[in-house]
């Protein structure tokens, strides 16, 4: 047998069945630098195989998802909400026929740029580069991958195929109109630039893995952070019943097990919910596919709209539950007030290293000492979106001598 059937892909020593939307492997428009294919396993397999061995993918286990890091070893990371993610949009690819392996590869790298202490990290790095561009974390994403790892002796980054990096920068929808004005404020610099030597067709939406990979981003940290919000004592149960979605959830949850204790209460609201997105989005998007009939990833790509998406039903009950963890958990006075410590070491860390360069670490500093501005703060911010919460304020120790409490 010289190949796998039309509309098969291979996996090991067998065969997956694709839908003709899907995005094939067999067709991916390639890496930035070419090298020969595996025999034994799909582009998008390896993409995944690359991202997972990665430096940047190891120091999402210190990277703070909502609570910082060191408050307790039971609250979701970045490398654990990634797997979670990965878990769901695979879930979502294998329901709706598409490319497994890519959606997991798109879901595991979606959140590397991301710096220490969360949006915190991220609010407070885009301020400080005000005047130089500002940042982002899915452009910072982009650099890692295609710049900023050097674990390849023919080029830096990882060489992952387009359709990874489609994924990455536009999980969440073009970026431009058909004449590249940015649809949400300017196009970050570093996806602009990377754009010109790789055409990631930033006003077309990206294919059917990437857009499971976004909403399972959602779903994820609709449930998970909820269980956060439990476990640190900052939501407790009677609160939910203020959000539509949780409320009718716990009542089918008390009924069916009546005198159950918080804790497994807790979990079943969890899971039931994530199930219940789910399943939504599946059926939505079978209506959507059903509708639009696509033959092709190019005709998914040019449908003008996501696929992928919740009901509108559920859409407004998401809706509702982000206003509540916004208004109960994420500004919650004792958030706020960490978030102000960790600001501080953000932007106390990139004022000094701008002042002066030789107090970086060796392999950082010597490029900064010939550098313009412009690029110095760039360089500055790549060194400091690196950094985990642990070597974030180990770093304030050093160049302070003290770290603020973030407990």
């Amino acid at each position: 047998m010289s190949g796998p059937p039309s509309g098969l892909g291979p996996i090991g020593f067998g065969y997956r069945l694709r839908a003709p939307y899907a995005t094939d492997p067999a067709a991916t428009r390639g890496r930035f630098h070419d090298e020969p294919e595996s025999p034994t396993r799909t582009p998008f397999q390896r993409d995944r195989d690359r991202i997972i061995h990665s430096t940047a993918f190891r120091r999402l286990k210190h990277k703070t998802q909502v609570f910082i890091a060191h408050e307790g070893d039971h609250y979701r990371t970045r490398l654990t909400h990634s797997i979670e993610v990965a878990q769901i949009a695979r879930a979502l690819a294998r329901a709706l026929q598409g490319d497994e392996d890519l959606a997991e590869a798109i879901a595991l790298v979606h959140d590397f740029g991301h710096p220490p202490f969360g949006h915190t990290g991220e609010d407070a790095l885009n301020a400080c580069m005000a005047r130089w561009g500002g940042f982002d974390h899915n452009a910072q994403s982009l650099r890692i991958v295609t710049k900023l790892e050097r674990r390849y002796a023919a080029f830096d980054g990882l060489n992952l195929t387009w359709e990874t990096l489609e994924g990455l920068v536009k999980h969440n929808g073009p970026l431009t109109d058909a004449a590249g004005n940015g649809l949400k404020g300017p196009v970050p610099e570093p996806i602009l630039h990377y754009n010109v030597l790789h055409d990631m067709e930033l006003s077309r939406h990206a294919g059917i893995e990437a857009q499971c990979a976004a909403i399972a981003d959602d779903i994820a940290y609709n449930a998970h952070d909820i269980d956060d919000g439990l476990r640190s004592g900052l939501l407790n149960l009677d609160m939910l019943t203020q959000a539509k979605l949780p409320a009718a959830i716990l009542r089918t949850v008390a009924q069916r097990y009546p005198g159950l204790d918080a804790v497994r209460t807790g979990h079943e609201l969890m899971r039931r919910q994530i199930t219940a997105m789910v399943e939504d989005v599946i059926l939505t998007a079978q209506r959507n596919l059903a509708e639009l009939k696509p033959r092709s990833a190019e005709e998914v790509r040019g449908a003008g709209r996501m696929m992928v998406c919740f009901s509108p039903e559920m859409a407004e009950l998401e809706r509702t539950l982000k206003a509540f963890l916004y208004a109960n958990l994420y500004r919650h006075p004792t958030v706020m007030a960490v978030r102000a410590r960790a600001e501080e070491v953000v932007v106390n860390l990139f004022e000094a290293y701008m002042r002066d360069p030789a107090i970086m670490p060796e392999g950082w500093r010597e490029v900064l000492g010939r550098a313009d501005e412009r690029v110095r703060a760039r360089h500055v911010t790549d060194f400091l979106a690196g950094m985990t919460d642990t070597y974030a304020l180990k770093e304030h120790l050093r160049l302070f001598d003290h770290a603020p409490d973030l407990s």
